[in-house]
């Protein structure tokens, strides 16, 4: 998007881990991370995967300037010969990672980066921020593009958002998940995310009366006019001033475009609203409801019969506020000695907290009758799924309960995005990105997307990883 050097936004311990691999002579030994999530936030059944194309950029923009050098001299610290290091710095790594759009669950290998050791851990502050970021905004923008039932959602956040960041990756992780446009104008000019919107309450009282005030805008945007009519009352002069000058242009042979309300009981206000327009002639007019909107008050209003053709909802989206916090990681997983590779495992007596080891492949199996994902199957990265022959998956959490699939389709979900350093992906704009991800979400079962007790979706592991991970931990058990 611009021309920051975000090279140093990383946590210390990177640079404190890179110096010491460097000093040990380890530096240049081969790792492989993975980067994972552990639990979907506000419990939902999936989540939506966001921030790719940022991870790319940010990877190929990998260097470090004399300031930096010098900035990290003056720590007292690092070594003159890692700071050389630096200087000439250039990124090695392959990674491969799910596409931007895809429905993703939690434990599953997003991302993986395999190179030299101190590249590979390096870069996991920003994949983790990038990622983590984008994927919570896509989640949760679905999550209230679902409850609209097909009307428009408009992303309105950016002056609510936690930073400037915050408002323009979310206005585009917003966009890939659903919504429509956005408010904030610099994620229009750089990633084409529609930017919409038309009045503020100081537009209507900067104006001698409420009247004044919509004809002075319809006169500017005959042909798009929308009219916020909550800042003095609704039904006493908001729709009947509207009323006039829809009427006036009308006249001129134009055509308004809605009314916003953005306070007030609103499902009775757009009710009443949607009769005073209807016997006025005036049913083309369309009703956009604001004011502090999510997923449930959006159901819970169309439940009872609210009149509202499109909905702006802001703070609650742009900072995901019912669970701002999207909880990847980023851990070791194995490591090549000789050109062997070595599989590595994090022990917790947290369970949730244990890792799956190895260089990893991730499938998706498709139900061949219905066109619906059923499992998600983690193998080792040499394994292949061959969907002719019937393949048993296991609940995760009852491995007792058992499914065998005969007619299904195996897909391997990731793709490469970086080979020795070089970008070897060409991203997909933001509309196809869009478009990918509704295509996707139609191959989720909707008792997956229900917002309360989604279906657990299955994500297992193969015979042969669960084999390893089992060794693994009996391995260090038993040291």
């Amino acid at each position: 998007m611009n021309d920051r050097n975000l090279t140093m936004l990383v946590d210390f311990y990177e640079l404190t881990m890179a110096n010491g691999f460097f000093e040990n002579g380890r530096g240049n030994e081969i790792a492989y991370f993975d980067m994972f999530f552990r639990k979907v936030p506000d419990s939902a059944g999936f989540a939506v995967m966001a921030g790719v194309q940022q991870v790319i950029e940010y990877l190929e923009a990998l260097s470090f300037s004399e300031k930096d050098i010098e900035y990290l001299r003056g720590k007292g610290i690092f070594s003159e010969k890692f700071l050389d290091y630096l200087r000439s710095f250039r990124f090695e790594c392959d990674v491969w990672a799910v596409p931007e759009g895809t429905p993703i669950f939690p434990n599953e290998p997003l991302i993986t980066v395999r190179g030299p050791a101190i590249q590979a851990q390096f870069v996991e502050t920003m994949i983790l921020l990038t990622i983590n970021h984008q994927s919570l905004i896509a989640t949760k923008a679905n999550r209230i593009v679902e409850a609209a039932q097909g009307r428009p959602v408009m992303e309105f956040g950016s002056r609510r958002a936690q930073g400037y960041d915050g408002a323009v990756y979310g206005a585009r992780a917003a966009y890939i998940g659903g919504c429509v446009g956005t408010a904030c104008t610099i994620s229009d000019r750089d990633f084409g995310v529609a930017a919409l919107g038309t009045m503020a309450h100081s537009w209507v009282q900067l104006f001698p009366t409420e009247l004044d005030a919509f004809r002075a805008y319809a006169k500017v945007y005959p042909d798009s006019c929308t009219l916020l009519i909550d800042t003095y009352s609704v039904l006493r002069s908001g729709i009947p001033n509207a009323i006039t000058v829809f009427k006036e242009l009308e006249a001129q042979g134009h055509r308004g475009a809605g009314v916003r309300i953005d306070s007030g009981d609103i499902a009775y206000l757009s009710k009443k609203a949607r009769k005073m327009l209807d016997e006025a002639g005036l049913d083309y007019i369309k009703i956009v409801a604001s004011n502090s909107l999510d997923e449930f008050i959006i159901r819970d209003l169309i439940m009872q019969g609210a009149k509202i053709d499109s909905f702006g909802v802001g703070e609650r989206l742009v900072t995901s506020k019912s669970e701002p916090v999207f909880g990847g990681v980023y851990k070791l997983v194995a490591v090549e000695e000789n050109g062997e590779l070595i599989p590595k495992i994090k022990i917790s007596e947290n369970i949730i907290k244990i890792t799956n080891p190895s260089y990893k492949e991730l499938w998706r199996l498709y139900d061949n009758e219905s066109g619906k994902a059923v499992a998600d199957v983690i193998t080792l990265h040499d394994e292949v799924i061959d969907d002719t022959k019937p393949y048993t998956i296991f609940d995760p959490e009852q491995t007792y309960k058992k499914t065998t699939l005969t007619d299904f389709t195996a897909k391997r979900l990731r793709v490469q995005i970086f080979d020795k350093g070089r970008c070897v992906y060409s991203s997909p704009d933001i509309d196809s990105i869009k478009a990918y991800c509704r295509e996707q979400l139609e191959t989720i079962w909707e008792e997956v997307k229900r917002f309360e007790n989604p279906h657990n979706y299955y994500v297992d592991l193969s015979q042969n990883l669960w084999e390893l991970k089992n060794r693994l931990l009996s391995e260090q058990f038993n040291k």
